[in-house]
This record gives C-alpha cells, sequence and structure tokens, in this order.
C-alpha cells in the first residue's frame, strides 16, 4: 500500500532520480517509486523553486562510461543527424506536394482536415498537422463528427432530389425563395438558407435577367396625364389599379411579335393580354379590352403606363373612357416609373427564352408565352405576395385581404 507521507530524504531521491537521466519521465519514475505522477512533479516544482534542485538534464540518455569520443565519431553522429534532418524535409515536401494537387485552389480548413484523414497512415497525423499548420486536438474533434457530417450530406442529397424534381417541373426558372416556397407548400418544412447552400453545391440555379431592349416610342400626347401612382405599386384590393406595358419576343427571322399586358397591382395577376406582329395602338387596345372581359368591370380603375405612342394616341384615350378607366402615365423617359410592368416583362422573357436570343417561329412564341402567363397566374410564386400564386393571393381569406389593405 502506498505510503501517504514521505521523509524528506525520500523525496530528495525521487527528484534527483527523475532530474539525474533525460530518458527518465515523470511517469515511468513514479510508476517505479509507487508515487503518482502530479506528485512527484510537485517535489521536482518544489525542489527547483527552494533551489534544493537544478533542471532536468537534456541530450540523449547517458551511456555506459567511455573514453573521449574521437573526431570520426563525431563526424559520424553529426552525419546521422544530417539524414535524419534530410529524410524529414523530404517527408514534408511530399506532403506539401501532395497537399497542392489535393487542395486544386481550395485550401479551407475543413480541406485540410480532409487530406490529414486521407494521409495519416503515410505520414502520421502530428507531422501532417504541423507541416499543414493545424491542430492535432481540432482535427481530432472534426474526425469524431464525421458520421454526423456523413448523415447530413445524405440528407441534402435527398433534400436535392426534391429541389431538382420543383426546379424541373418549372423549367429551371426557380431560385431558392420560390423553391424554398413550394418545399413548403408540399409540406417540407426547410430553412431557405439551407436550400440556398444545397442548390449551390449541387450546381441548381434559377434565370438570370436579360438584358432590356428599348421598346418605348414616346409621342407628345394631345392631352396631359397626371401620375396617379408616384411610383407606389400596390392597390387595397383587386381591380383597383393596372399597369401595362409592350415587350417584343424576337423571332429566329429576325422578325418580331410584341406583347402588350394588364397587370393587376394587388395580386400581380396578368388580367388582360394580346399577341401581335405589330404595335399599333389595337395592340394594347386589345389587352385592356381582355382585362375587362377578365374582371367584368374596369369601372373606376386606374391604368398606369408609359408615354409610348400606343397609349397616348387618342383611340385608346378614347377607349379608356367608354370603359370607366382613369389613365396615369410617369415621366418621360423613367423606366422606374412603370417598374412593376417592366419586371413582369423581364420575368416572362428571362423564364421563357432562358438564355436563347430568340424563338424558332412565331407559333412556338406564342404557345411558350401562353403556357407560361397562364401558369403565372395559377401556380407560379411570386415574391411580392408571400410566394403564393396571384390566383391563391386573391382568394385569400377577405379579413387577409382588409388587413393588408
Amino acid at each position: 500500500m502506498a505510503m501517504k507521507s514521505y521523509p524528506p530524504e525520500f523525496k530528495a531521491d525521487a527528484v534527483a532520480l527523475y532530474l539525474s537521466d533525460p530518458a527518465r519521465t515523470l511517469k515511468s519514475v513514479a510508476q517505479d517509486l509507487g508515487i503518482s505522477r502530479e506528485t512527484l512533479r510537485n517535489w521536482v516544482r518544489q525542489a527547483q523553486a527552494n533551489g534544493t534542485a537544478g533542471a532536468k538534464q537534456t541530450g540523449p540518455a547517458k551511456k555506459p562510461a567511455r573514453g573521449p569520443l574521437s573526431s570520426d565519431d563525431v563526424l559520424e553522429e553529426e552525419n546521422k543527424q544530417l539524414k535524419a534532418r534530410i529524410r524529414e524535409l523530404e517527408m514534408e515536401r511530399d506532403i506539401l506536394r501532395r497537399a497542392a494537387k489535393y487542395f486544386a485552389g481550395r485550401d479551407e480548413l475543413v480541406s485540410r482536415f480532409q487530406f490529414v484523414a486521407d494521409h495519416r497512415d503515410a505520414f502520421g497525423v502530428k507531422r501532417l498537422c504541423r507541416v499543414l499548420a493545424v491542430s492535432r486536438s481540432g482535427f481530432y474533434q472534426w474526425l469524431k463528427a464525421a458520421p454526423a457530417r456523413a448523415e447530413r450530406a445524405e440528407a441534402d442529397a435527398a433534400l436535392a432530389e426534391e429541389i431538382k424534381r420543383i426546379h424541373d417541373e418549372f423549367d429551371g426558372t426557380y431560385g431558392s425563395p420560390r423553391v424554398t416556397a413550394e418545399l413548403r407548400a408540399r409540406g417540407r418544412r426547410v430553412n431557405r438558407k439551407r436550400v440556398t447552400r444545397v442548390m449551390r453545391v449541387f450546381g441548381i440555379a434559377g434565370l438570370r435577367l436579360r438584358k432590356k431592349v428599348r421598346t418605348t416610342v414616346s409621342e407628345p400626347s394631345h392631352q396631359k396625364v397626371p401620375d396617379l401612382l408616384q411610383r407606389d405599386f400596390t392597390a387595397p384590393a383587386p381591380g383597383r389599379r393596372y399597369v401595362g406595358d409592350i415587350t417584343y419576343l424576337p423571332l429566329a427571322d429576325g422578325g418580331f411579335l410584341y406583347l402588350a399586358t394588364v397587370l393587376d397591382l394587388h395580386s400581380r395577376r396578368l388580367a388582360g393580354w394580346s399577341i401581335a406582329d405589330h404595335m399599333r395602338t389595337e395592340l394594347v387596345a386589345d389587352a385592356l379590352r381582355a382585362a375587362q372581359a377578365t374582371r367584368g368591370s374596369l369601372t373606376g380603375a386606374i391604368f398606369h403606363s408609359d408615354h409610348g405612342a400606343q397609349y397616348t394616341s387618342a383611340e385608346f384615350a378614347a377607349l379608356c373612357g367608354r370603359l370607366g378607366v382613369r389613365q396615369s402615365m410617369g415621366v418621360v423617359g423613367s423606366s422606374a416609373d412603370n417598374a412593376a410592368a417592366e419586371a413582369f416583362n423581364a420575368s416572362l422573357k428571362r423564364e421563357t427564352l432562358q438564355g436563347a436570343r430568340h424563338w424558332s417561329t412565331a407559333h412556338a412564341a406564342r404557345l411558350a408565352v401562353f403556357r407560361w402567363i397562364t401558369r403565372y397566374n395559377t401556380r407560379r410564386r411570386h415574391s411580392a405576395l408571400d410566394y403564393l400564386s396571384p390566383t391563391e393571393y386573391e382568394q385569400r381569406p377577405l379579413d387577409k385581404v382588409l388587413l393588408a389593405a
């Protein structure tokens, strides 16, 4: 049984035994003496503090006494040390060469941990961590979390499959906000940041805006039309405020079709639209009449547009008068004064052309636009409508509509 108290001579001899030989460790000496390593450590510190013991000897363990080393022995020992150092440097060089290929331009901390894991059998963890300047404790913590990472990776792959199906279903047009809304509508509880990350990792991306081409041809109006919106593109209820614009639809033969739209600012629903191979007033008049047919009446509604010749014509003004529509126009040359209509046109062409420069035929253009507009009203989730479709937004309970107003 170990003694609970030790005489001073015992303590002094124990300290001297430990300090006398660099090969002896606290653990080995403590085991030989039947005491704990921490007890021996305290004795050594106390002895060194009061000056009764010096520092521990360094260098190789004592060898049996022998005569002084010859010059050949000294050179041989130095040669051994140099060779060992050269071998170590060669291994470090090999590690760095493999790391350069492994990282291939990416040197994140996680990548370095993975490199250590992949090469630890060849070089050892301690050496790899030293060369790559990472902590061993950090590496082992990362290694311990490997099962959880594998589980997350499997879950991300499953989520990516769901995202891909939604992305394909909507012709590759949905970005992470609409994908997130669609997943939640289907009962999937998911964070938008996670959807964004998974889409980025798996290379799933929505479409980007195309460069805008100007189609408005201004013409001095026969009458002064006020700006009744003042860039306030909202409405308290359906059928109160509309915006309209004309956009071009490019064809492979160099020609164009033209689309005129009438967009309800409350629900962003496309209430009326018209396609033709010309830009005469008849084009925008047909779109407004289509909106009147959809809504049943436009009496008292505001219709806001730019200063294109079609909208400033006497013919269109007369039609607005017959339908009870109040005309509104922004400043000449300011796209921001009709931003809602222009944003709609940009989304339509971005998501139907999908990077192409034109449609093959006029028939193909008409079908593509018709299909997109139908889906836009009934299924496409809108960022300004809490990611509901326009028709879903209009069908909300009355108390929610009044609250939003």
